[in-house]
């Protein structure tokens, strides 16, 4: 089976990796180029532009950083648009917004091609480990055809019917997720403010019903104040504003989620956006008093 895929960042490089490490033919394209590189070195091939990938690949997967990119690499020139046709499928497992993934859509299926959005749950390490859960939408047998492809990058696949429902599944999701790690930072900061060891909090937790794998692999890092980016907070902030324009349309009062997203822009301000998204913390602890 062979596959395109455009984009390489930190979960677009991880996952096409696993799938030519599963034996998949697959040719990649990525805007800076040199970020090819070690996908050659383990066998893929490199196209010059989107189309000219879909032009090569019945089926082309995209995972790009934001709305404004998946646009771009399906409408500018020589874009998916360019390559796409009857008997080709499409799959953006890029993290959009539903109306994002519905203009892609009706422009694929317009050309022929049959569209899929598949956005995936989970960061660097998942994506490294092939264990995704992925939240896919579109056309049942784009769906079908890519179980094989989904299987080696993920560990679960949920298919949620018409285009739009994957997109608003995983906004929910990393709405939930920067919530919780909102909360979390302040708990880490009252705990220690207040005489206590922040380990021994983590222990506390990790012991009781809201004991969960992402307090548990960030809690330690976070004190540590190591914020390498699995999942860079510029990305996660874009999330939570495009989960709460969904709560607009919807009229779903989100309090909790809005002044999460208000923590995550400060972040930003402090020049946090590329660093992991658990960098949030520091919106709590940059005022540490002097111990002079």
């Amino acid at each position: 089976m062979e596959v395109g895929f455009l984009g390489l960042g930190i979960m677009g490089k991880a996952m096409s990796m696993n799938l030519l490490k599963h034996g998949f033919k697959v040719t990649v394209w990525n805007r800076t180029l040199s970020k090819c590189d070690e996908l050659v070195e383990h066998g893929a091939t490199v196209g010059e532009t989107p189309a000219a990938v879909v032009k090569k690949c019945k089926y082309t997967i995209a995972m790009l950083s934001d709305p404004a990119a998946a646009l771009a690499v399906v409408f500018e020139k020589d874009g998916v648009l360019d390559g796409i046709c009857s008997g080709k499928g499409y799959i953006d497992m890029s993290t959009v917004d539903d109306e994002t993934s519905t203009k892609i859509s009706e422009a694929i299926t317009t050309k022929g091609g049959s569209f899929l959005e598949a956005p995936v749950s989970g960061s660097k390490k998942p994506a490294e480990d092939g264990q995704l859960v992925i939240l896919a939408a579109g056309e049942k047998a784009l769906y079908e055809e890519a179980i094989p492809a989904f299987d080696i990058m993920g560990k679960k696949s949920f298919f949620l019917g018409p285009v739009g429902n994957g997109a608003k599944m995983k906004l929910v999701v990393n709405m939930v997720m920067g919530s919780m790690m909102n909360a979390f930072s302040e708990g880490l900061e009252l705990a220690d403010k207040s005489g206590l060891d922040p380990q021994t909090l983590l222990a506390v937790l990790d012991l009781g019903a809201i004991s969960n794998p992402m307090f548990r692999l960030k809690g330690p890092t976070m004190i540590q104040g190591n914020y390498s980016p699995a999942f860079p907070l510029k990305h996660q902030q874009k999330d939570m504003r495009l989960a709460l324009a969904l709560g607009d349309e919807n009229a779903v009062p989100m309090p909790v989620a809005a002044a999460a997203n208000e923590a995550f822009k400060k972040a930003r301000s402090m020049g946090l956006g590329d660093k992991d998204f658990s960098a949030v913390y520091e919106t709590v602890r940059q005022f540490k008093p002097s111990s002079s």
